[in-house]
């Protein structure tokens, strides 16, 4: 009797238990893996944050530009030992701390 019904259990298991948990499992991962409306809503809100603090960030430069043409140089880290600092270092500097 028990020979009997061991294979049949582990056939249903294997059949039926196994894709069970297989199925289970992968519909978890896809819904873990997508965003929610909430999370894009705040993707959004941060998107349109940065542009604005970017767009600040630009007026600011050109009001330190009209009242100081020289005010990039000036502010230079090292402009003290470099001679000649050119607009496109600290352009670049100012790219990097941006990142």
């Amino acid at each position: 009797m028990e020979n009997i019904l061991v294979p049949i259990f582990v056939v249903g298991m294997l059949f039926i238990g196994l894709p069970w948990i297989i199925f289970h499992y992968v519909t978890k991962w896809k819904t873990a893996a997508t965003i929610t409306n909430e999370d894009e809503q705040l993707l959004d809100e941060l998107h349109s944050m940065a542009r604005k603090l970017d767009d600040r960030m630009e007026t600011i430069e050109r009001i330190m530009a009209a009242d100081n043409p020289d005010w990039r140089q000036s502010a230079l880290p090292g402009a003290s030992n470099d001679p000649k600092p050119t607009l496109e270092n600290f352009d670049n500097l100012l790219k990097k701390e941006r990142r």
